[in-house]
C-alpha cells in the first residue's frame, strides 16, 4: 500500500523539527529510487537536472513538464517529495499560487518559489513578497501541511549582497514561508548570519569545501545538492565514453551498480508502510 499524501506531509514536516538532514535531488524516477534505497528520508527535485533529461538548459522545462515529473517521482518512492518550482512559471503572484496548487495535486508535499525572473532580474522586494504570500495562501487551502520554501537568489545571480539576502529572507518569513533558502552561501559565517537573523529552518546548498558539520554548526537545518548529483553521473558517463572513443578502453564499464538490491529495499519500504511499520 502506498503512503498517503497526508502521511508524507506529516513525515516531511517532522523532519524539519528533528536533527539537520540532507534532502538529495534526483533527476528522474530511477535516481529517486536509488536515493530512497540508500536511506534518505525525503527528496527534492532539481530544475537543472530535470531539464537535462529533456535535453534543455536549466529553466527550459514548462510547468506541465515539471508536474508530470513530480508525478513520476511520487509514484517511484514512498518518500516525501519537495519540488523546485523555479519562479512559479510566471511573474504574477497568481502564477506562484497556481504552481503550488498543481504541484500538490501531483503528489508533492513541499515546494520552493524563487525571487528571480528568467528574463534576467531579481524581483523587487515588495513584488517578491506578494508572490510568497500568494503561494502561502494556496498552500493553506490544501488538506495537508505543504512546506513552502522561499528562495532568495542573490548569491547565484551575480549579486552576493548578504544584507539584502537577509532582508529578503526575513520578509519571506513574515509572509509565511516555512523554510528559507539562499543558494550560494559560501561559508559557515554567511550561514550563521542568516540563521541568527531569521527563525525558520534554513536550507543550504551543498558545495565542495563546506562540510555537513560546518553547515550544522552554523545553524543550517536542511541541506540539498541541487543538480550536482546529475552532473556527477553525467561526468562519469562522459569520462567513460571519452575513453571508449579515444582508446577503445571499456574498463570503466565495470561498475558495481546494485540495481536489484536497491529495488528490493524500495519494495521493502512500501511493504513496511502497508503493514504499519515505519509509522
Amino acid at each position: 500500500m502506498r503512503p498517503t499524501q497526508e502521511r508524507k506531509a506529516e513525515d516531511f514536516r517532522a523532519l524539519h523539527e528533528g536533527e539537520a538532514f540532507v534532502i538529495p535531488n534526483p533527476w528522474d524516477a530511477g535516481s529517486a529510487r536509488v536515493l530512497e534505497a540508500l536511506g534518505f528520508k525525503a527528496l527534492a527535485s532539481t530544475s537543472s537536472g530535470f531539464a537535462f533529461t529533456l535535453g534543455r538548459p536549466d529553466g527550459g522545462a514548462t510547468l506541465a513538464d515539471v508536474i508530470e515529473h513530480v508525478r513520476a517521482l511520487d509514484r517511484a518512492t514512498s518518500l516525501p517529495v519537495s519540488v523546485d518550482l523555479e519562479n512559479g512559471y510566471g511573474a504574477a503572484p497568481e502564477a506562484a499560487a497556481a504552481a503550488v496548487a498543481a504541484a500538490a495535486e501531483a503528489g508533492a508535499v513541499g515546494g520552493s518559489i524563487e525571487d528571480y525572473d528568467p528574463a534576467g532580474e531579481i524581483y523587487g522586494l515588495d513584488h517578491a513578497v506578494e508572490r510568497v504570500v500568494a503561494a502561502r495562501e494556496a498552500a493553506d487551502r490544501l488538506s495537508f501541511p505543504f512546506m513552502l520554501t522561499a528562495r532568495a537568489e542573490n548569491h547565484i545571480r551575480g549579486n552576493p549582497d548578504l544584507d539584502d539576502t537577509i532582508a529578503r529572507l526575513q520578509a519571506y518569513e513574515r509572509a509565511g514561508a516555512d523554510v528559507l533558502y539562499a543558494p550560494g552561501l559560501r561559508s559557515g559565517d554567511e550561514i550563521r548570519a542568516v540563521c541568527e537573523a531569521t527563525s525558520r529552518p534554513l536550507n543550504v546548498l551543498a558545495r565542495p569545501g563546506l562540510s555537513m558539520r560546518e553547515i550544522v554548526d552554523a545553524g543550517g537545518r536542511r541541506v540539498s545538492v541541487g543538480g550536482a548529483l546529475t552532473w556527477v553521473a553525467v561526468g562519469a558517463m562522459a569520462s567513460a565514453a571519452t575513453r571508449i572513443r579515444d582508446d577503445g578502453d571499456f574498463s570503466s564499464l565495470d561498475v558495481p551498480v546494485r540495481i536489484q538490491e536497491w529495488a528490493r529495499r524500495v519494495e521493502e519500504a512500501f511493504a513496511s508502510i502497508s503493514t504499519g511499520g515505519g509509522a
